[in-house]
């Protein structure tokens, strides 16, 4: 592109930082690049000078100035026809707007120094630039389930909109050591960031660390296998990280297949089992009519653990917490 532009910003793209609105646009344009065009005033927001971290707002116009040439096709390495019939694979709901994949175990939502094979990689098999879909949410690299993106700017900003206001509803299923007492209710404990040992893991902590971010986690039990092992529906009020590991280990039922959040018992029950917590349903309403209601199929990981124990997935209440708040 080799001429000024000035282009105004989208009701959608409301609160979207300036280097994110840039990179949406133009992917190709790193971030180091779209630093010094701001700092060299060549990036204006209404005429004035601006920082790729400031937010911008409806109708602010934005001064694009001449940005590299992308690549030719065939420059850079795309996703080969295996993996962007992998990507389309994983979908269970698609629209306009919205792109529902069920994320598989052992698969990053973002990629990382040793990671190269990721959802937000997977995504360009449905484009770059403003076609390509954005994560309004994440899931554990071993959690299985639900994971849901905006394919437009503004359908992105309103489901993370809604994540942030928390008026989306997550149902997990998770397979635990032994049998919760109560078998419902809610666990409410702060947890921070520390290091044990050679990891850093979320471990729980005093309401007055001022690291320490408060905790809700509401549960459920669906059914049990004896006392060894108990089927439990989870729902996180909270976002935090390893929140539903870390509150079921402090509980002192551990998710069974779990490497991080374990006990000795639990590492001894589970066997070979993969982490055996899935991202069953989600509520959530659409970025422009009516709800959501969203379920993904139970991975091969879990099905493993439901057959090694005798549950039968079709046992569930599909609204565990709704029947909880009938009789409480």
């Amino acid at each position: 592109m080799r001429e000024v532009r000035n282009i105004a910003v989208d009701p959608g793209e409301d609160g979207v930082r300036l280097d994110r609105w840039f990179r949406r646009r133009w992917p190709h344009v790193s971030q180091i690049q779209i630093q010094k065009l701001a700092r060299s005033g060549q990036i204006r927001v209404d005429g004035a000078r601006a920082k790729p971290e400031q937010r911008l707002a409806a109708g602010e116009m934005i001064r694009v100035p001449p940005l590299p040439d992308a690549p030719r096709p065939g420059d850079k390495p795309g996703l080969d026809p295996r993996d962007i019939a992998y990507a389309k694979s994983l979908v269970i709901y698609e629209d306009e707007e919205v792109l529902v994949i069920n994320k598989p175990s052992g698969l990053a939502v973002q990629g990382g120094t040793k990671t190269t094979k990721h959802v937000d990689r997977l995504l360009s098999a449905w484009g770059e630039g403003l076609d390509r879909p954005r994560l309004v949410h994440r899931l554990d690299r071993d959690t299985s389930g639900v994971l849901v993106l905006g394919k437009t700017p503004g359908a992105a900003a309103k489901l993370s909109g809604a994540f942030a206001r928390r008026r989306a509803e997550k149902t997990y299923w998770a397979l635990v050591l032994g049998n919760p007492k109560p078998s419902e209710g809610v666990m409410e404990l702060h947890l921070v960031k520390k290091g044990v040992g050679d990891r850093e893991m979320v471990v729980p902590a005093d309401p007055k660390d001022p690291n320490a971010d408060p905790a809700e986690t509401e549960f459920v039990t669906i059914s049990r296998a004896a006392h060894r092992v108990a089927w439990m529906a989870l729902r996180p009020h909270t976002g935090r990280t390893h929140q539903l590991r870390a509150h079921m280990l402090a509980m002192g039922h551990p998710i069974l297949g779990d490497p991080k959040y374990k006990t000795d018992a639990s590492a001894e029950l589970s066997g070979n089992l993969k982490l055996q917590l899935h991202a069953r349903r989600l509520t959530l309403p659409h970025p422009s009519r009516g709800t959501l209601i969203l379920e993904a199929p139970i991975s091969k990981e879990l099905k493993e653990g439901f057959n090694r124990f005798g549950f039968d997935e079709h046992e569930a209440d599909p609204e565990p917490f709704k029947a909880r708040k009938r009789r409480h």
